[in-house]
């Protein structure tokens, strides 16, 4: 599979993407619920009534009956449903914080899955090297001491490399592991990614860098989100000092000798003698100022990281940018041709394996800059919200 084919299929089939959009579903949800009046109270009461006077004596039926609606303190119910909104907003950072992270990781993950199977390929291709080498020697009767030396430096060197091709191997198969995780597959699905070309441009200033993060990081605009609504409890336990009020009509009826019945208004609201919520008034305010401070410190967090994620790239990009494009396929040339002229006796044991050693430590160095390249770009796209991205696919890869 191609990148860019291998991160649609994890966008489209990640089962965490489900959580966040279940989070946001639930938000909503409670936001309607927060936004409506709360139910009206139904009371009734029913008995009989007896009247006993001076020769005169009567019994009926008495009843009573009201509906009360309570209502919130003007500006209580508006202040709940920015406090609801703010939910919203933060369930809503959350899915896109984990779209973008998910994004990024799929990313290295797939890099990093080619990256070891390039890996695998170069030790597999020298140990086999060496391999037929000793199955070769070993049908010579090595006569003298340095034959039989070199014959050694060659079956170590062997398990050198078989071990690397090992080490190479496990590494694949970790990749592979962790890409079908997050692609929501069966863990041992194969998978085999293409080589990926990507276009480093420079990043910018550290000062413009740490600007956008102000303005786009996700972790500072949720704390800046989760301090605007902690105002607003603040608020909320304020406003909650003075009491709901009820009001609604009320009938009632009596008929013991005479009928009478009366129909008015009732209203009812408790008496803030006592309990001047004060405690949650002090709570909600230290909690503002806990999240006034969680502010400060995230900021101060997200610039450390931006401009270290800063150098790490424009010194990977500076390494870069010495590559020769064609260095691995020089010294992969360069290991076939000592390999036949050592057999032949031109070449020195020390150079033939210096030589073996040298291509697989190249194609090792050269696949590890790039993908810490890559992984130092994709923070500063987390970090700042750069867009466009600091990695872009080359043509050369779309075409295929």
């Amino acid at each position: 599979m191609a990148l860019d084919a291998v991160i649609a299929d994890a966008l489209a089939k990640n089962p965490e993407l489900k959580f966040y959009q279940a989070e946001i579903a639930a938000a909503k949800a409670e936001r309607k619920t927060t936004g409506l009046l709360s139910n009206p109270d139904f009371n009734g009461s029913v008995g009989e009534k007896s009247v006993r006077g001076v020769g005169l004596s009567a019994e009926g039926v008495a009843w009573s009956v009201s509906v009360v609606q309570p209502f919130e303190w003007p500006g209580r119910l508006g202040l709940r449903k920015a406090i609801a909104n703010r939910d919203i907003d933060l369930a809503e950072l959350g899915y896109e914080r984990f779209k973008v992270a998910l994004v990024g990781r799929v990313r290295s993950l797939a890099f990093g899955l080619f990256a070891a199977q390039e890996k695998a390929a170069a030790a597999r291709e020298v140990a086999n090297r060496f391999q037929a080498l000793r199955e070769v020697l070993v049908q010579r009767d090595p006569a003298g001491l340095t034959p039989l030396l070199e014959m050694r430096v060659i079956e170590a060197t062997e398990l050198i490399m078989q071990r690397k091709a090992s080490e190479a191997a496990l590494a694949t198969q970790a990749a592979l592991l962790g890409l079908n995780q997050l692609r929501g597959v069966a863990p041992d699905a194969p998978l085999s990614v293409a080589e990926a070309h990507f276009s480093f441009r420079p990043a910018e200033n550290s000062v413009t860098l740490v600007s956008l993060a102000r303005t786009n990081n996700f972790e500072i605009r949720l704390r800046a989100v989760e301090l605007a609504q902690q105002g607003f409890r603040v608020e909320l336990a304020k406003t909650e000092r003075f009491p709901s009020l009820s009001i609604g009509p009320t009938i009632s009826a009596e008929r013991a000798g005479d009928s009478e019945r009366i129909v008015g208004i009732g209203v009812s609201l408790p008496l803030p003698l006592w309990n001047r919520n004060k405690g949650n008034i002090a709570a909600a305010a230290a909690r503002q100022m806990q999240a006034e401070v969680s502010l400060n410190i995230t900021e101060r967090e997200i610039e450390r990281k931006v401009i270290e994620a800063a150098l790490t790239y424009e010194t990977k990009l500076r390494e870069m940018t010495k590559w020769r494009p064609d260095s691995v396929q020089h010294f992969k040339e360069a290991a076939e041709v000592a390999d036949r002229h050592y057999r032949l006796g031109a070449v020195p044991i020390s150079t033939y394996v210096e030589l073996q050693k040298q291509y697989l430590e190249a194609v090792e160095a050269l696949l590890e800059t790039k993908k810490e390249a890559l992984d130092a770009a994709q923070q500063l796209e987390l970090l700042t919200g750069l867009m466009p991205l600091l990695t872009n696919t080359s043509a050369k890869e779309e075409k295929k």
